[in-house]
């Protein structure tokens, strides 16, 4: 079976939810209350004969640089179904949004993850880059950023997530 990269649609909202409580087991209602809490950003699905089996978000942040606020982008969620883990599907949402990031203009993408699993999708130590977690719950080796060609060298500091990752408690891996 071929898997459809494509953009979340509004009659995936249920599937998507349904998604993030199976991957995140515990913690997926705060994933589903974060996600429902979210700007608009880039949010794409992997479906496989009708069913969505996968889900990336990118959502805007901001990077306090010392000249000038710069608009950024957070990969926050990812999540594949349990069953479908280990396939390529989440390598392959990210890669088709930082594709779609870079060719809209972004400079830079930050996570928190596993750097052993997000290191093979490019993104690397973001302090070794000259940026600043935005929390220190945020543990260092989690704290990871992937330059895109619109970033400049002037463009270092402090990562400033949106209001909505603090009130779901959605800082510092759990």
């Amino acid at each position: 079976m071929t898997v459809l990269l494509r953009p979340e649609r509004p009659s995936d909202r249920v599937e998507v939810h349904a998604l993030h409580r199976a991957a995140f087991g515990d913690h997926g209602d705060a994933v589903v209350g974060l996600l429902d809490g979210l700007s608009p950003g880039l949010s794409l699905v992997a479906e496989d004969d009708g069913r969505v089996v996968g889900h990336v978000r990118f959502s805007p942040a901001l990077l306090d640089a010392p000249r000038q606020l710069v608009p950024v982008q957070t990969l926050s969620p990812l999540a594949v179904l349990p069953e479908r883990q280990r396939q390529g599907i989440g390598a392959s949402l990210v890669r088709a949004g930082l594709e779609q990031l870079a060719a809209s203009g972004v400079p830079v993408v930050f996570l928190e993850g596993d750097p052993a699993y997000y290191g093979r999708l490019e993104f690397v130590a973001g302090a070794g880059l000259g940026f600043r977690r935005p929390s220190l719950r945020v543990p260092e080796p989690a704290f990871q950023a992937v330059l895109l060609p619109a970033h400049e060298p002037w463009m270092t500091g402090t990562l400033v997530y949106p209001d909505v990752f603090w009130r779901h408690d959605a800082v510092g891996l759990r």
